[in-house]
């Protein structure tokens, strides 16, 4: 060992000198095995890597590995085989053992002897880092690596050399032989210093590092290096050459001999027939081992091509996987040497890849400060693990009852499609109802029409091609798009032939199944199910149907024959190809024969040529049979394709103008009741009603709840109707429904249903109910009428097509998440991905970007999308695209305007004239529209089809007829045209206050009871203090309907009749003409022993009639109470139709006159048979629309007994006084009533609206203030200043006062009798018929039409009529003025006050009767303001009835004028024309009249007897009509008693009762109503004749006074 030491560096050289030698020998030796071997011996590749400690980590790459490097230092590496070297030369293994063996026990030794300053030595930690030594790159001295001991600068010249070499391709076995055996190496001085200097830079690294970094990635590339590795890189460069490796004697140089490296290098380069096996493999193209080099892009792609990137081009390119690019370039190296290796590059040269699937999500958001400097409530505070309470809740460890979630089941109901106890008929019901359900799905999808549709757009798109390019000559790409469009013609026409044979069969198998059904109730006498099917028909336009068919038929036909033609040209041209082919084959046969013949020898020509054609023969005959001769193609028969295409439509489409049938499934039939079916269904039927069904909900297996039991149905359906709130804290696995059925005490799971667990998002209310099918393989048979389940069934006679059904149907559920409290969905919360963090620039987050209000702006949003460089075709984008796309030029402006509706185009789901021609629209329009035929129109159908056309017919004819006159209806062609001007006013009137209609006030929408203040409260005190007084009850305020909540039936006429005064009397038959009635009376005792009178009341209203008992005596009391029911026109029970009722209430007084019509012999005379006759006395008249507007009418009136009345008395002596006849109220019947309307209603409001005005602003101011306060000082009094006329102006009330002439036929009749004159001109004006405004204009508003309107039109209310007839007095001389108050039954009113001979006269106009202001008969029963053409006074006095009032309009405390001191009178002019012009009086035409009048009544009287004879007394008739024109002249004065006389004489055998009617003529249906009111033809008499009279007078301008008599005669 001394020695040793001593002399270390002669060991060291013997050593080496002594290891090159072997080596020498070793290397001759195996090079000799391995020639010899060849391919028999696998030799063991001995792989061992040189590791380099991280200071020199070049990490360089290798293109082959190596077959050499070194072990570390003390290391006992295992060797790693290779599938090419399986066993070494044992010598060679085991010398090498033992050398290293030794050396290492000498290295320990010697360690342990000398205590060296250095560290032990780690290197034992490198055992597991393999590196590749590579030489496809250039190796830097400082870096290399592979050697311990660094090359001088003319090894390194070499090494590069050799190096070049490599890259260029692999070494030959002689060149890697040179490469490991060639002295690259110093002088041996140097070699030791730089072993030592390595060693100690080992040492120091090995120990920094340990075993982290233990293995190097082999495919880093040269550029990465570690910036620590750089820098001891830089260190060892640093150490010079010249250095003395060995410092000091303490050095171990012998360290380095613990390893045979040496032994291991030498070995591994004397083995070289791995090279040439690896030479081998390549040439058998075994083995490939791509390179993990970049490939150069311009092998990738095709010549002359340059890389074409997707994403510059603003097209959307997915994100690829992620893959290291060594790997990448592996797979591509790999790829290129396979032929189609190129189309697995895409043209950005890069290989194909699609887009990652895998979503980016941090498993946890990183904290971007340390811990120290957070805020400490964001500071992490770590606890110990708690198990939870709940462990699989949604979140962990909320044992908070807040944090439960909730679920809630919703079990509807479930229906059998099929049961065990269906019968026959119920199976068959149930087929025909899911046929039918099928039906409907393809009618609402209707893809026979879309695909109709389709194909006549790709043909008229074909037929327009071939129109433009007819001339010129096509292009290749146009011959192919009209092939490609042919073959969609093609292709979309055999869809619509097979949906069309689709629907066809479908049609048939319902009309057959419901064939089926009805078979079967037949057969079996009873119904089981309600199924009714209709199938309507829908008539087609024949000619159009045919066109169409025709067509169809034609344009398949070409299209056919085309394709034909098409098919045959293709197999032309392919039999064409096979026949050259065919050819070409028999020429070689043939050539190969000819070469055969001429090879034979030893023949004669005359035997060759035999030969030649006999083989010729015998080698066609074989060549025939392998290749036949190819057969032409068959023509197309163009003849048959059109009878099949007409087979084929006849078979699957309607035929051409045959109906379309669209069936209808109706469940409304009867099922025949259990009484009427034979036992065995009985049966079947009480099973049904034994059973019940009842459904458990499963939560994750586990029952929850269960529902109520319910009794099945006989139509097999259940309904649940119940939610079921889950309070969930373990996760929804499954959630399953299980049906179960009840029979007695027993029950049996019928079948379960799994239903899906919802997403977060779906909370109750909004989760629709879903249907989820069931079905039960249950084997059930029963011994009555029930089919069972999975049994088979037949409905053949014979029992064949048996069919086996098993238990279905469909159970209807919805499963959602709960609401709790403030609306807070109890759903677990739904997993959001942050974009934000993990998205670059190209994926800014809009919320980020321009905050979450700028989510409304489109402008932010559009440059946010312009800055971000959205992708527009990135499926991410798809929504916000959507919504950019106003966007123009690249940027999105929001338009400068707005739109009320803007998505109107979108929802615009029909063309505008599909939606013209709609019938269903035009009725809703023209309802909305207000027009009248359909202004009241209730019920709106819901499908087109049922509404029919007749119900435009009266609109369009009306549009149409506008100016053709009907004189039916009015009989009178002047009324008639005045009719049609009055409804154009009507129509203009109501179309401009429509508007103001629906203007509401709180008060018309909402009924809220009032407060009480204390005022009332005090007043109710009070009242209860009052003594009660039951002789004198009050009737109370009752509360107000609506009229929207109403319809027929709801609303009653209530009328109450009180009391009668002054009937008129039964006077004694007298047949002496010149004997009077008094002498009569007085000279008999016929007043003692008759009954003077027994009157009854009968009241009629819309046709019905009912009666009160009968009462004795000329002042009967009846006080009782009739009611009688109200239906509104059209059924509109609208405060404006209300209204506009025309409905009058008629109140007769009716005369009961009992006679004896003879003696019964059956009972031997003792029983007397009587008749009744009623006998018409008077009548009042009240209008429904008044009593409407007043809710009641009460108070005496006077009754309209007519002028003569045959066979009664009403004489009464009068005075005279003062030239005027008295003759008051009091002289007349007079009925007391009280009428109202149950429920009150709510009377119309006045048009709340300001209308245009000529007036001055000053003076409208001041009269709305004037009737303000008016309204508040006097209430109940009414008061007006400012009226609306006929245009719809507000004009000054006193504008309408202005003496005005009237007719000076009137004035010249009575010319010295100014007092007849003047009755005469008020019997003139109430014979203009009146019509109220409120039933003229629908009771939108009180119009004022001017004296010559009024006159012209020839209606009008009660103003109208007041201002004519005070126009008229004024003229004629009298002061006058108009009286604004109100009457009975009118309500509010307008009459005339006269002052004559120092004496008020308050005139009626609308009757033309006069009464003095102290008449306590007056109806006028308050007067509220006087007005005329200078000024208005409004009544300021204590009292408002005339007879307790003055009207000396002079006394300022009685009277408040309007125009006064303060505010002067303007000087209005007058809307009045200066003179009324009149029209001629027509005789000719009023005879015409009263004969049309008569015929009509006539006529009228014979339909309301339909039972009877009405048989007509021609001389009764005579005399009446001659009467008729004296009771004209004399108003029914002083004429009566003459007229009786006479008729007594001429009729004397006869009872006569009869009465002449007087109206004013407007149209002919109120002359109807009123003699239908009378009840004359309800005589009962079978003797009975009747008479009929009828008078017209004519007055100038067409004025009309109409007479009607009518008499009943009965032989006595």
């Amino acid at each position: 060992m001394k020695e040793l030491q001593d002399s270390g560096e002669d060991m060291g050289e013997t050593l080496k000198r002594r290891f090159k030698e072997q080596r020498r020998r070793r290397k001759t030796k195996l090079l000799e095995q391995s020639s010899a071997q060849e391919s028999q011996d696998d030799v063991e590749e001995i792989s061992s890597i040189q590791h380099h400690s991280e200071n020199e980590g070049s990490a360089e790459q290798a293109a082959e590995p190596v077959v050499g490097s070194r072990p570390p230092t003390g290391s006992k590496r295992e060797m790693q085989h290779t599938t090419g070297s399986q066993h070494l030369d044992t010598s060679v293994k085991k010398y090498l053992e033992e050398r290293l063996r030794a050396a290492m026990s000498k290295g320990q030794s010697l360690q342990q002897e000398e205590a060296s300053p250095e560290p032990a030595s780690r290197l034992q930690s490198f055992r597991d880092r393999d590196t590749v030594t590579r030489f496809d790159r250039e190796v830097e001295p400082d870096k290399a690596g592979r050697h311990n001991v660094p090359p001088d600068i003319s090894n390194r010249v070499k090494l590069r050399e050799a190096t070049r070499q490599a890259e260029q391709g692999l070494p030959t076995a002689e060149e890697a032989y040179k490469f490991f055996t060639f002295n690259f190496e110093p002088d041996p001085q140097h070699e030791t210093e730089k072993i030592n200097r390595k060693r100690q830079k080992q040492n120091k690294t090995t120990e920094d590092r340990g075993e982290e970094g233990g293995h190097e990635a082999e495919d880093q590339e040269d550029g990465d290096i570690d910036e620590d590795n750089q820098d001891e890189h830089e260190d060892t460069n640093n150490i010079s050459e010249e250095d003395p490796l060995v410092r000091g004697e303490e050095e171990d140089l012998f360290l380095i001999e613990k390893s045979s490296q040496d032994f291991l290098e030498v070995k591994k380069a004397e083995y070289v027939g791995y090279q040439k096996r690896i030479q081998r493999e390549r040439e058998s193209e075994l083995l490939f081992t791509p390179s993990s080099r970049p490939v150069p892009t311009s092998i990738k792609l095709p010549e002359n091509m340059r890389p074409r990137y997707l994403e510059d081009e603003g097209l959307y390119v997915g994100k690829r996987p992620p893959m290291s690019q060594t790997n990448e370039n592996i797979l591509e190296s790999r790829i290129l040497k396979m032929e189609e290796g190129k189309k697995w590059i895409g043209d950005d040269g890069r290989i194909m890849a699609l887009p990652d699937p895998i979503k980016e999500s941090s498993t946890r958001p990183p904290l971007f400060h340390m811990e120290e400097d957070l805020d400490p409530a964001l500071q992490t505070v770590y606890r110990k693990a708690i198990k939870s309470k709940y462990a699989n809740m949604y979140i962990a460890g909320t044992a908070d009852p807040e944090g439960d979630y909730q679920l809630d089941v919703d079990v509807s109901g479930l229906i059998f499609s099929h049961h065990p106890l269906f019968s026959r008929e119920h199976v068959l019901g149930a087929r025909l109802a899911q046929l039918y359900d099928q039906y409907l799905t393809r009618q609402h999808n209707n893809l026979t029409g879309h695909l109709t549709d389709k194909l006549n757009g790709l043909r008229s798109a074909l037929r327009n091609m071939l129109e433009i390019h007819d001339s010129q000559s096509l292009t290749q790409a146009m011959q192919q798009r009209i092939s490609d469009y042919s073959l969609e013609i093609r292709n979309t026409r055999q869809l619509r032939d097979s949906e069309q044979e689709k629907d066809r069969t479908l049609l048939k198998n319902i009309i057959k199944v419901w064939k089926e059904i009805k078979a079967l109730r037949e057969f079996q006498t009873f119904t089981n199910t309600p199924y009714k099917l209709f199938l309507r028909k829908e008539n087609v336009d024949q000619a159009t149907d045919e066109q169409v068919f025709e067509d169809e038929i034609s344009a398949e036909v070409v299209e056919l024959e085309a394709e034909s033609e098409e098919d045959y040209q293709r197999k032309l041209a392919e039999y064409k190809k096979q026949l050259a082919e065919w050819k070409l084959s028999r020429r070689k046969q043939k050539a190969k024969k000819k070469k055969r013949k001429k090879k034979k020898k030893g023949q004669l020509q005359d035997d060759t040529e035999e030969d030649e054609d006999q083989e010729l023969s015998e080698s066609e005959g074989p060549e025939e049979e392998d290749c036949p001769k190819p057969e032409p193609p068959e023509r197309p028969d163009f003849d048959s394709i059109e009878q099949q295409v007409r087979e084929k439509a006849s078979r699957i489409r309607r035929k051409p103008g045959e109906s379309v049938l669209i069936p209808e499934l109706h469940a409304s039939g009867n099922i025949t009741a259990n009484d009427l079916c034979p036992r065995a269904e009985v049966a079947r039927r009480e099973d049904v009603a034994k059973r019940s069904l009842f459904i458990k909900i499963l939560y994750n297996g586990k029952e929850v709840s269960r529902t109520d039991s319910r009794s099945l149905n006989t139509d097999f359906r259940v309904h649940f109707g119940q939610i079921f709130n889950l309070k969930i804290v373990n996760c929804p696995q499954s959630i399953n429904l299980q049906v179960f059925e009840e029979l007695g005490s027993s029950c049996s799971l019928l079948t379960q249903v799994f239903v899906p667990v919802p997403e977060p998002s779906v909370l109750t209310g909004s989760g629709p109910l879903e249907e989820f099918e069931f079905s039960s393989n249950q084997r059930v048979m029963f011994d009555h009428e029930g089919v069972g389940s999975d049994v088979p069934l037949s409905f053949e006679p014979d029992g064949s097509n048996k069919q086996t059904l098993l238990t279905s149907g469909k159970l209807s559920c919805c499963v959602s998440w709960g609401i709790g409290e403030d609306d807070v969905p109890l759903a677990p919360p739904v997993s959001q991905q942050p974009g934000g963090i993990h998205s670059g620039l190209g994926r800014l987050d809009a919320v980020t970007s321009i905050g979450a209000s700028g989510l409304y702006d489109m402008k932010k949003i559009g440059e946010w999308a312009t800055q971000s460089r959205l992708d527009p075709n990135d499926p991410k984008n798809a929504s916000i695209m959507q919504l950019l796309k106003v966007a123009r030029s690249g940027e999105v402006t929001a338009p400068e305007y707005f739109r009320l509706e803007q998505l109107q185009e979108e929802f615009n789901f029909v063309t505008d004239e599909e939606l013209e021609g709609s019938k269903r629209f035009r009725l809703l329009r023209l309802r909305n529209q207000e027009v009248a035929e359909f202004r009241n129109y209730k019920c709106v159908p819901g499908l087109e089809r049922e509404v029919s056309d007749k119900v435009f017919q009266e609109y369009e004819k009306r549009l149409k007829d506008g100016e053709i006159i009907d004189t039916k209806e009015h009989l009178d062609s002047h009324r008639a045209l005045v009719a049609k001007y009055l409804q154009k006013i009507r129509e203009s009137v109501i179309n401009r206050f429509l508007l103001a209609k629906h203007h509401y006030l709180l008060s018309d929408l909402v009924i809220e009871e009032e407060i009480p203040s204390i005022g009332i409260l005090g007043i109710n005190l009070f009242k209860l203090a009052e003594s009660k007084r039951p002789l004198k009850p009050q009737r109370k305020e009752r509360k107000k309907v609506t009229a929207q909540n109403l319809s027929d039936g709801d609303i009653r006429l209530l009328v109450n009749i009180i009391r009668a005064y002054d009937i008129p009397v039964r006077r004694p038959q007298s047949n002496k003409p010149g004997q009077s009635p008094q002498s009569v009376i007085q000279g008999s005792d016929w007043l003692i022993g008759q009954v003077q009178v027994r009157p009854f009341v009968e009241v009629s209203f819309q046709r019905t009639v009912l009666q009160t008992t009968t009462a004795d005596g000329p002042n009967p009391c009846w006080n009782e109470e009739l009611q009688l029911p109200f239906s509104a026109p059209n059924g509109d029970y609208s405060i404006a139709s209300l209204q506009s009722a025309k409905d009058e209430v008629f109140i007769s007084i009716f005369d009961e006159v009992v006679y004896e019509t003879g003696v019964s012999d059956k009972d031997g005379g003792k029983s007397i048979h009587t008749r009744a006759e009623k006998h018409w006395l008077g009548s009042v008249k009240i209008p429904f629309s008044t009593i409407y507007s007043q809710s009641r009418i009460d108070g005496t009136f006077k009754v309209n007994t007519p002028a003569v009345l045959l066979g009664y008395s009403k004489e009464r002596s009068h005075g005279t006084n003062g030239g005027y006849d008295m003759r008051s109220l009091s002289e007349g019947a007079f009925i007391t009533v009280f009428i109202t309307i149950e429920p009150q209603l709510v009377p119309g409001e006045p048009i709340r609206e300001k209308f245009d005005s000529q007036e001055d602003e000053h003076l409208l101011q001041a009269s709305e203030r004037f009737e303000r306060d008016a309204a508040q000082q006097y209430p109940d009094r009414p008061f007006i200043t400012t009226v609306i006329d006929l245009n719809g102006k507000t004009v000054f009330i006193t504008r309408y006062i202005r003496p005005l002439n009237p007719p000076q036929e009137l004035l010249d009749a009575f010319p010295n009798n100014p007092q007849e004159a003047t009755a005469l001109v008020a019997r003139f004006v109430s014979l203009i018929p009146s019509l109220p405004d409120r039933v003229s204009f629908s009771g939108v508003c009180d119009l004022w039409s001017t004296c010559d309107q009024f006159l012209t039109l020839l209606a009008g209310d009660e103003e109208e009529h007041a201002v004519l007839l005070c126009n008229y007095f004024l003229s004629m001389g009298k002061k006058a003025w108009l009286i604004i108050g109100t009457a009975i039954p009118e309500g509010p009113t307008a009459y005339v006050l006269t002052y004559e001979q120092s004496r008020y006269l308050i005139w009626n106009p609308s009757s033309g009767q006069y009464y003095g202001q102290y008449d306590t008969f007056c109806p006028l029963q308050t007067v509220g303001c006087l007005v005329n053409a200078d000024n208005v006074w409004l009544n300021v006095q204590q009292y408002t009835a005339p007879m307790r009032m003055s009207f000396d309009t002079t006394k300022a405390n009685l009277w408040k004028p309007f125009f006064s001191r303060s505010f002067s009178h303007p000087g209005l002019s007058s809307v009045q024309q200066e003179e009324l012009v009149y029209r001629r009086t027509d005789k000719a035409a009023a005879a015409e009249l009263q004969d049309r009048i008569e015929k009509i009544l006539k006529e009228k009287i014979m339909e309301w007897r339909p039972r009877q004879p009405t048989r007509w007394n021609r001389y009764c008739t005579t005399t009446l009509k001659q009467f008729l024109p004296k009771l004209e002249m004399s108003g029914g004065r002083d004429v009566a008693e003459g007229h009786r006389h006479e008729l007594q004489s001429l009729l004397g055998d006869n009872r006569i009762a009869g009465f002449p009617l007087h109206l004013p003529f407007s149209e002919i249906r109120p002359i109807v109503e009123a003699v239908h009111s009378t009840g004359v033809h309800n005589i009962q008499a079978s003797n009975v004749e009747f008479a009929l009279a009828v008078y017209v007078h004519p007055y100038p301008n067409n004025v009309l006074s109409v007479w009607v008599y009518l008499a009943s005669l009965v032989r006595t």
